[in-house]
């Protein structure tokens, strides 16, 4: 699988690609729905700039005057020009006044109290709405000004249009009250608005909605994998899948992987009860055929070559046998404990110091010499027959390589949260080529004969000693990853050959 399929395939790159459409949608959206409401916001100013110069254009007659007549004419013709929801405000500064500060109003539609247009006029003033007009009274176009009025209701100047007399700066101020115009993003900013604001907040919902799926779908699965690594290695000897989902919808997942663990743990039972009858099955007859040679052999003459040399291979024979059941007994256990090991705390360091001890002891009088340098204290999780299995073919292999007075040192060492033992011998070594096939199942790389013949002052003759079927070191393999380890072998610079197993280490805190 290539590097891009796997990234097409990653859950953590469709997070991210979720996470980017997240981010970008609102935005490309948000960019979108501003511009069409930018251009609907120019139509209504349009609309009411086009009111504004209308009841200016209304007015200009009127205005030439500021007599008593000409402005009740001007107060009525405003309060025509007003309509619902629109208020239009006239304002008037004479040419001889000093500042904008001299504007008053002379109208309003609809009408409102004297006080009521002094407190507007002086909030306009503040405002700087009237500073647009200038000392020249020059045109102003639309606008779009919110502001509180002094009766507290939300209004909107939409426009202010001058109308230059003789007598002075007229102004026809226009503003909306309308829900049109108040719930529109005109005098704010578009996410300002009730709209966006309410799009926001489901949005912002729904991306909570689907955070929260997410993580609970991820914690839900960090259990499973927590709970999958407990069985493993055996760290828990309880707890099933479902009793740890939250999540309904992953019920039957959770209960077919219970019944993948349940079924894997029967396999496993099954094969080592298998392995037992089987090795039983085939002692007994080996046994009694190896009972009826007694007699043959004593019935036979010492002088008939041809019958001791067929009752010695036939020994020699029965000796193979025994031994390839005792490995076929070997494999399938291996098998099973690779399936559903059992583990416990190991003390590592006193079992290891033990067996090299006991082989020490053994092969007092053979061709090699035991070194332990073993760290005190040190303890796995595994199981004692596993790691007894790792020990005693890693011992075999070396010494069944090793040359006359050669030396097997066995070292036992912390390194970080790992045991890392370690067991070297001074033989040949292995071709660099073929250092990962020794791990293979049936791959053996001594001579034929040498598992035939007993080491050089030993006392143990070939029948006593498991015959090499290439599986020792493939059992350490597949033993060392059933406890959560690795194994890897190497050639030494100094001459020799080298097998190095990693365990995890039982913390204090980790060996519940």
């Amino acid at each position: 699988m290539g590097r891009l399929e796997q990234v097409r395939r990653s859950f953590a790159a469709k997070i991210f690609a979720l996470v980017v459409i997240f981010f970008a949608v609102p935005l490309i959206l948000y960019d979108q729905f501003r511009a069409a409401d930018a251009e609907k916001n120019r139509l209504l100013l349009e609309s009411v700039e086009v009111q504004g110069r209308l009841a200016a254009e209304t007015l200009r007659p009127l205005v030439g005057s500021v007599d008593g007549q000409a402005m009740r004419t001007i107060a009525q013709t405003v309060l025509r020009l007003g309509d619902a929801g629109a208020n239009i405000k006239l304002l008037f500064r004479p040419h001889n006044a000093p500042s904008n500060q001299s504007f008053y109003y002379v109208a309003s539609s609809p009408a409102v109290s004297a006080q009521y247009l002094e407190q507007e006029r002086q909030d306009l003033l503040n405002a700087g709405v009237l500073d647009r007009l200038g000392d020249s009274c020059a045109e102003v176009r639309a606008l779009a000004v919110r502001y509180t009025n002094p009766a507290g209701g939300q209004e909107l100047l939409t426009s202010i249009t001058p109308i230059q007399a003789d007598t002075g700066c007229w102004a026809v101020i226009t503003s909306n009250r309308t829900a049109e115009f108040l719930v529109s993003s005109l005098g704010q900013s578009y996410w300002e608005t009730d709209a966006v604001k309410f799009a926001g907040a489901i949005y912002l919902v729904m991306a909570a909605i689907i955070t929260v799926l997410f993580v609970q779908v991820g914690l839900n699965l960090k259990r499973f994998g927590r709970l999958a690594h407990n069985l493993r290695t055996r760290r828990e000897q309880r707890g099933s899948f479902a009793s740890l989902n939250r999540i309904p919808e992953l019920s039957g997942v959770a209960e077919e992987f219970d019944r993948l663990v349940a079924a894997l743990r029967s396999s496993a039972q099954a094969l080592r009860f298998a392995a037992q009858e089987m090795a039983h099955a085939f002692k007994t007859p080996l046994g009694i055929i190896a009972q009826s040679l007694e007699p043959l052999r004593r019935s036979v003459r010492a002088d008939d070559v041809r019958a001791r040399r067929a009752l010695e291979l036939i020994d020699r024979s029965l000796g193979r046998l025994d031994g390839l059941v005792a490995t076929a007994r070997r494999l399938d256990e291996t098998i099973a404990d690779s399936i559903n090991p059992p583990r416990e705390r190991v003390p590592l360091s006193d079992l290891v110091e033990e067996i090299v001890g006991e082989y020490r002891e053994a092969h007092a009088e053979s061709r090699a010499r035991f070194v332990a340098d073993i760290e005190g204290r040190l303890a796995v999780f595994g199981a004692p027959a596993l790691l007894e299995g790792v020990m005693q073919n890693l011992l075999d292999n070396a010494l069944s390589f090793s040359p006359p007075g050669g030396e097997i040192v066995v070292s036992l060492r912390a390194r970080g949260d790992v045991a890392e033992l370690a067991v070297a011998d001074q033989g040949p070594g292995v071709p660099t080529e073929n250092i990962e096939r020794i791990f293979e199942r049936f791959v053996s790389l001594r001579a034929s004969e040498s598992a035939q013949k007993p080491a050089q002052g030993d006392k143990k003759g070939a029948t006593d000693r498991p015959a090499h079927f290439g599986l020792g070191l493939w059992i350490v393999r597949r033993n060392v990853e059933a406890m959560g380890g690795v194994v890897a072998a190497e050639n030494r610079a100094q001459g020799g050959f080298r097998v190095v197993v990693a365990l995890p280490l039982a913390r204090s805190g980790r060996n519940r």
